[in-house]
């Protein structure tokens, strides 16, 4: 199966070391993966003396992917659970693969598989049969008792569904956005046997001890530090929402059997309820900045911002001032192909300056 990640590092031995690794990482098309812009966190990494990194909203885990292959300690975090299966299955996770008999007897017949899937989300994003399918493999899934062959199957079947889903999103109900692709026409099962395999051959020992939580941020353990916080926070834009939960309910409903998550019957999609956050509101996303870089304090800050975000540049630039004494802003052309509305792909609203500010 040909992996879709693509960044090229060129300069010495190691740089060709990380990237050999890093082609291994299963690519998304994640809503604000970084994925674009590994070679400038590579570069601004390396120019700094660490060993213990915290990747505080990791999402496609991809920046956790990197400095694990840099050789660093990794804890990465996300809120969202699907988040933290890809996380778990291919930062802490060293050396754990999840065997061709094993992802065989995951398509056995379940003996109690349940039916939520099928009576709630009924002709919305998947056939019946599809549906069927689902929920048997999610059954298994649940009963595995180690963590990480559980954590490879989840971030497997996530993945599956994103992959077969039209723009990997659940924003919309039926395949209005059908645009031809090969992974339309591809079975879900077909999907999972790929995802599996892309997984297995990202697990890798780098020496060091990595960990993954599935957390708010603020609720992570207070006795934790870190040499390094790598910090990059859904946007609050004024042309968009930073909702995930919104865009991937459904993934991140299957991988919790909707446990704990209010559904919203109401809504087209079935949705479930948002997930509070300081970070999701203009009213609110300065004092989650100054809380989280205050918590933070004693270590490297690194952020990654976008130059169409709320704050500003020079508002967020000011509030890291006041907790790190030396604040450099890198500036990144970028443009962002990411959009869930067919007037905002390619218009001027994607043409972005992506900024990486460095606090020591």
């Amino acid at each position: 199966m040909k992996n879709t990640a693509r960044t090229r590092f060129t300069a010495t031995s190691n740089d060709l070391v990380v990237d050999t690794q890093l082609s291994r990482f299963p690519g998304s098309r994640y809503m604000g993966s970084k994925q674009a812009i590994l070679p400038d966190l590579f570069r601004v990494f390396s120019a700094l003396e660490f060993t213990t990194a915290l990747d505080a909203f990791s999402g496609s885990a991809i920046v956790s992917y990197l400095l694990k292959t840099m050789g660093k300690s990794v804890t990465s975090n996300d809120f969202l659970n699907f988040s933290f299966h890809t996380a778990n299955a291919c930062i802490a996770n060293d050396r754990t693969l999840l065997l061709p008999d094993e992802v065989s007897s995951l398509l056995l017949p379940h003996h109690s598989p349940g039916h939520f899937i099928e009576d709630t989300f009924r002709g919305l994003y998947f056939t019946d049969q599809e549906n069927i399918w689902l929920e048997n493999v999610s059954a298994h899934i649940r009963d595995l008792q180690d963590n990480y062959k559980q954590s490879i199957a989840y971030a497997a079947l996530a993945r599956a569904c994103l992959r077969k889903r039209p723009r990997g999103l659940f924003t919309y109900t039926g395949l209005r956005y059908d645009d031809g692709r090969k992974d339309l026409r591809r079975s879900l099962e077909e999907q999972f046997f790929n995802a599996v395999d892309l997984f297995n051959r990202a697990v890798f020992d780098n020496g060091q001890l990595n960990y993954s939580y599935n957390s708010d941020v603020f609720a992570l353990p207070q006795d934790l530090s870190f040499d390094l916080v790598y910090i990059d926070t859904p946007y609050v834009s004024p042309h968009s929402d930073n909702d995930y939960g919104r865009r991937y309910h459904f993934v991140e409903g299957l991988t919790r059997y909707w446990k704990g998550l209010e559904i919203l019957y109401d809504t087209s999609t079935k949705k479930f309820k948002r997930i509070p956050s300081l970070f999701d509101s203009k009213n609110t996303i300065n004092t989650g900045f100054s809380m989280l870089f205050e918590r933070f304090a004693e270590s490297i800050l690194v952020v990654s911002y976008s130059s169409n975000g709320i704050p500003n540049k020079e508002e967020l630039y000011e509030i890291l001032q006041r907790y790190k004494r030396q604040v450099e802003v890198i500036e990144i052309d970028h443009r962002y192909s990411f959009g869930t509305h067919s007037h905002k792909v390619g218009n001027n609203q994607n043409l972005v300056k992506e900024y990486i500010f460095v606090g020591i």
